[in-house]
């Protein structure tokens, strides 16, 4: 007498399980393209945004650098030049006064 093949008595077929697996994988990788094709797309878009700002960032550091420079040259001469006189201080004064007293 034959037995019919039960459920449990046939041999496991791992192909099924494998396939299921794969085709998870599949669905997942269609799902989350679009998402992750967006976010490198915008910072594809970003790094070429900035490419430019970097470019505009040297020319306003080179501009400060040279107005830095040229302020500089003028405070110092405005500093070293001698035709500016005595300056008043706002101190009283120190010495004889006109009748000939000391202050």
């Amino acid at each position: 007498m034959s037995h019919p093949a039960s459920f449990s008595s046939r041999r496991p077929r791992p192909w099924g399980t494998m396939g299921a697996g794969i085709a998870a994988v599949a669905a997942c990788a269609v799902c989350f393209a679009g998402p992750l094709l967006a976010l490198l797309g915008n910072i594809g878009a970003a790094s070429a945004l900035a490419s430019f700002w970097v470019l505009a960032l040297a020319v306003v550091v080179g501009a400060a650098a040279v107005g830095a420079y040229v302020l500089h040259r003028r405070r110092r001469a405005a500093a070293c030049d001698p035709t500016t006189g005595p300056v008043d201080l706002g101190l009283p004064a120190v010495g004889m006064a006109r009748d000939g007293r000391v202050r």
